[in-house]
């Protein structure tokens, strides 16, 4: 049984660490990563599709469309209009009117950057960016050029305390003029996009509005900061509708029609590492779509097509959200955009601990002490189990010596042994299974709080003390993994040790394993098993004084 025991323990561990492997690697070892990006062409006529499919930016229609009606201007290049608010530093290119670069404020582009973090870009380097346009038999979006709007400013800015901030651009074509208007909320990601369409013609006016999110393969610029061998985070595709919240969509099955939903609540994104980018339709039915055109992913809606009569006005508007994956903002967006912060299977344990993490944090503000103190509160909650397990160990400590004796008389009967050691665990009440429970109730713990660390926005380069500057990336001294192997081996001599030879070489090998795993997790989560280490050798030890109490007073009343 002890034997079974160890092995039990052995493989548990291992069993973690393959887990932990696995579950980045399903969803992640496939996502593609270049060395170099091609660079840019902004020539809109190559990227126009056909009437009977989708080609380049401009996505496929839902409406036949009359040639004879399409007169869009040909773009120009007329500069990008900037606007500044507390949370954006955005760029907008009015041909097409399309967000060309985004930075957000308030996350720094690397730990040791005063730069802000750029999540749309459209360069050599990078291409991503959020379009939207309006298509269709009067769509001012054609093979012939993206619209051409104009502004009346080069630079808006969100000044302090002005809650909202508006930035209209206008189109104006055969007695038709459209409006569309960017508007910036204060403290607030989302950004609304509205198209009013006003008709002052003679003739109806048709067409359908599209709203997309285009990036190549490029490599996601939220991990380069995290290590050459950090493990790679689901970057691709994402959608979701109230029946059916959360779906990914690898950029590789672009192109498969895997994604032909119809929703009016529903969202369309690109997910990376912290942060995500997303598209909802605000006042109309979107009809979801995906494509891969060369080396470019699309992913978005066309709305329903809509009929302005004559001296008659319409709005069609979307919501976009460009920002970090901050649940409690994501949730209020859309349904199911707050499950891009993916917690996986162990997704319910997962939530409590940052549940508890984030209510810890705004009392003592330090995300390290505060999974000190989560750490300390899972050992409270699980004490009554350890302590079970503990007395066990303990005890098998304590009778180890008759054990072997056991085993010395008996080595060639294995039967009369197994009698032997039965009978003595049930005089000193020992079951040697408890010593697992410990271990084996940990693991969805550990594993949970794993993908809190990684997954989590909050964590993103938050500092504990000294060298460690940011919990979410591996110790860059490696001393935290080192404390932990060395908390890992002390808490072995505290164990009864296997009498097997070949097991108890296993076992010192052990500290030596998991120290070797543990230098390239987050520094989080191995502050978290190291802390975790030391409270429970603090335990063990009390419960091992204990019980060799016991059994001195118990061989003080037989030898009296």
């Amino acid at each position: 049984m002890q034997k079974i025991f160890r092995v039990m323990i052995i493989i548990a561990m291992l069993i973690t660490a393959y887990l932990l492997i696995l579950a980045w690697r399903d969803d992640y070892a496939d996502a593609p990563a270049v060395d170099a990006v091609p660079e840019t062409t902004t020539s809109v006529g190559a990227d126009i599709p056909s009437t009977t499919g989708a080609a380049g930016d401009i996505p496929v229609q839902t409406q036949p469309v009359d040639n004879a009606t399409v007169t869009a201007t040909p773009a120009k290049d007329t500069g990008l209009i900037t606007v500044t608010t507390d949370r954006y530093d955005i760029k907008i290119n009015p041909e097409g009117g399309d967000i060309v670069y985004a930075a957000l404020k308030q996350y720094d582009a690397t730990l040791d950057s005063d730069k802000p973090f750029v999540l749309l870009e459209n360069n050599s380097n990078r291409v991503y960016v959020a379009q939207s346009g309006l298509i269709g038999p009067n769509g001012i979006d054609t093979a012939e050029g993206r619209a051409n709007y104009s502004h009346t400013a080069n630079n808006y800015v969100m000044e302090e305390g002005q809650q909202t901030l508006s930035v209209p651009l206008t189109y104006k074509q055969d007695g038709v003029t459209i409006t569309k208007t960017f508007t910036f909320t204060e403290n607030k990601y989302p950004i609304d996009i509205s198209y009013q369409i006003q008709n002052a013609s003679t003739n109806a006016w048709q067409g359908q509005m599209f709203a997309q999110l285009k990036r190549d393969d490029s490599k996601d610029p939220g991990m380069s900061d995290k290590g050459a061998l950090s493990m790679a985070t689901y970057l691709g595709g994402a959608w979701g509708t109230p029946d059916d919240p959360y779906n990914k969509l690898k950029f590789g099955n672009f192109n498969d029609g895997e994604l032909t939903t119809t929703s009016n609540e529903g969202w369309v994104g690109i997910v990376q590492h912290y942060f995500v980018s997303a598209w909802t339709p605000n006042n109309f039915t979107g009809n979801f779509f995906s494509r891969e055109t060369g080396d470019d992913y699309f992913i978005g809606f066309n709305s329903q097509p809509v009929n302005v009569a004559p001296n008659r006005q319409i709005t069609l508007d979307a919501t976009l959200y460009a920002g970090p994956k901050v649940q409690s903002e994501l949730k209020d967006v859309a349904v199911g955009l707050n499950q891009t912060v993916d917690y996986g299977l162990l997704w319910p344990i997962s939530k409590v601990l940052f549940a508890i993490l984030d209510g810890v944090h705004k009392v003592v503000g330090n995300w390290g002490w505060s999974i000190i103190i989560l750490t300390i509160l899972v050992k409270i909650a699980l004490m009554w189990f350890s302590n079970k397990s503990y007395y066990s160990m303990a005890k098998m400590r304590a009778i180890a010596p008759r054990l072997k004796v056991l085993k010395e008389e008996h080595g060639d009967d294995r039967m009369k042994m197994s009698q032997e050691m039965m009978a003595i665990y049930k005089e000193e009440k020992v079951n040697p299974m408890a010593g697992c429970l410990p271990i084996l109730m940990q693991m969805p713990i550990f594993l949970a709080l794993y993908w809190v660390l990684v997954e989590s926005v909050e964590l993103r380069h938050a500092p504990w003390i000294l060298w460690i500057q940011d919990l979410s990336a591996m110790d860059p001294w490696f001393i935290l993994p080192l404390l932990m192997g060395a908390s890992m081996f002390v808490q072995q001599q505290l164990n009864p040790q296997p009498a097997d030879p070949m097991q108890a070489k296993v076992m010192k090998f052990l500290p030596i394993i998991f120290t070797a795993f543990m230098l390239f997790f987050p520094a989080g989560l191995v502050l978290y098993w190291t802390v975790n280490n030391l409270f429970s050798m603090t335990q063990q030890y009390i419960v091992n004084r204990k019980v060799e109490e016991e059994q001195k007073r118990r061989t003080v009343k037989v030898l009296d």
